[in-house]
């Protein structure tokens, strides 16, 4: 039903303009075109293609973050939370000192997270690090302390880029499980990645993205096998 729709897209699109082009020529660039799907409530959603799809643009979209050029999207009244491998995070401070940045920056108010801090620190566990700034951190460790904080927002949505599919394997784990008691408490979970293994285990229906468009939704296994094949080509 219409009421349980949390984002309506219809034939959305976003255009780039390349900067490097010649004045005279062509210097447009389509990331996205065409992309019409809904999200409804409490489902997990895959959205999976290959790299420069458009994935990353379309989750900023769902975001509102970046406006589409073209199409229209239709949100419900809702909060959401966007993670993505530490977006947002300033390299020159340290960890502890990110997590209030960005958690301030998501809606948590101050009282909130210090209430929590020990345990997004405890949840990231990159030990000493966390006092280190984030600049010397590895790419597996700022999606960790990312993880870590986005968990912690009460949002009524999480749109996730790429997190569960990096860092080492006990932390794919305890993510997949933590997402797991998102779902059963009923929040809504969009997730960007090329871990098929998560989009089996965790999702209700995925997205493919070709080329900038949205294919025709067909069931889970359908989706994935034609994204495996585009890999191959």
């Amino acid at each position: 039903m219409m009421k349980d729709i949390v984002f309506d897209l219809n034939n959305v699109g976003i255009c780039y303009r390349k900067v490097a082009s010649i004045r005279w020529k062509n210097n447009k660039f389509w990331a996205l075109h065409g992309v019409s799907f809904s999200v409804h409530r409490g489902e997990t959603v895959g959205i999976i293609g290959r790299n420069g799809a458009g994935k990353s643009t379309l989750l900023k979209i769902l975001a509102d973050i970046i406006k589409p050029d073209t199409g229209t999207i239709t949100r419900a009244k809702i909060s959401v939370m966007m993670q993505s491998l530490g977006a947002g995070f300033d390299p020159r401070l340290t960890g502890k000192q990110n997590i209030f940045l960005s958690a301030l920056m998501l809606g948590m108010d101050k009282n909130r997270i210090y209430f929590n801090v020990d345990d997004i620190i405890a949840l990231a566990d990159i030990g000493a690090f966390i006092n280190e700034p984030i600049r010397n951190y590895s790419i597996g460790m700022r999606a960790r302390l990312g993880f870590s904080i986005a968990y912690y927002i009460d949002a009524d949505v999480m749109l996730i880029d790429e997190a569960l599919a990096t860092g080492d394997h006990e932390f794919k784990i305890k993510a997949t499980e933590l997402i797991k008691e998102k779902i059963k408490s009923d929040h809504t979970v969009v997730i960007v990645t090329h871990a098929i293994n998560i989009v089996r285990e965790l999702c209700d229906r995925v997205i493919v993205i070709e080329e900038g468009r949205s294919l025709p939704e067909v069931s889970l296994e359908e989706s994935i096998e034609h994204y495996m094949n585009m890999k191959k080509k």
